[in-house]
């Protein structure tokens, strides 16, 4: 009932959200003349998704050191791993002769910026969600990506 007192239009409300679910975009924020409308997401499936992965690799490393290995392994990925936001190709430097935005053994703080993801023709930094300490790198430069995908790991 409030939305039509106000003036919304329920179809634009609509139409946002189907942008939302069609793109990895988490928010939407639209102005027309007073009416500001901001349609947003939180995706919970990032940790759904990036949690099977160290149970692929812990079988690798169970046959090549079985105790340590296997103990070691879905740790660091599972739990501290920061998952990739989108779609895209991982950039770890801002140019091909750029310095890369961290390097393991880096501290790192909460909002820097750990690489960039092009999609769709645009370049999406990604922050370090937390402060921490570059453990791992799990990707090379210019390599394609994945929703869900573990990039850095952080300690």
């Amino acid at each position: 009932m409030s939305i039509k007192k106000t003036g919304v239009d329920q179809q634009l409300i609509r139409d946002l959200a189907g942008i939302l679910n069609d793109t990895n975009l988490t928010e939407i924020e639209v102005e027309l003349g007073d009416l500001k409308v901001r349609v947003s997401r939180q995706s919970q499936a990032v940790h759904a998704v990036a949690a099977p992965l160290p149970a692929i690799a812990a079988p690798v490393a169970a046959a090549t050191q079985p105790a340590a290995a296997a103990a070691a392994a879905p740790a660091d990925p599972s739990k501290n791993a920061v998952p990739s936001p989108m779609v895209g190709t991982a950039y770890l430097a801002p140019s091909p002769d750029a310095k890369p935005f961290v390097e393991i053994g880096q501290k790192v703080k909460e909002g820097q910026t750990l690489l960039i993801i092009e999609a769709m023709k645009t370049m999406n930094q990604i922050p370090s969600p937390r402060a921490g300490t570059v453990t791992a790198i799990l990707i090379e430069d210019a390599q394609p990506v994945e929703y869900g995908m573990p990039l850095v790991v952080l300690e």
